[in-house]
């Protein structure tokens, strides 16, 4: 397991369209992927989980991946949040 701290760097936060495309990024990833931020810890391939979190740009996270293809998972969704996938 990898857990890696990232700064939410899309200038409108995690609305409902950048919250879709997180998800379609985590879920082209075998491993399990879930989005922490303060207290409450969900999976980073369900739409729904990520919507309660209500993100905004700047806010801290912890991304954790499990499973065969977890570097690159965290890879990819580090490089989706900082704005370089856009």
């Amino acid at each position: 397991m990898i857990k890696k701290p990232i700064t939410i760097q899309i200038p409108s936060g995690l609305e409902a369209r950048p919250i879709a495309l997180l998800v379609q990024v985590a879920s082209q990833f075998e491993s399990d992927i879930y989005v922490e931020s303060e207290q409450r810890r969900v999976n980073a391939k369900s739409i729904m989980g990520m919507m309660t979190l209500g993100l905004t740009s700047g806010e801290d996270i912890m991304v954790s991946a499990s499973g065969e293809d977890e570097q690159e998972a965290i890879a990819n969704i580090e490089k989706y949040l900082s704005g370089k996938a856009n």
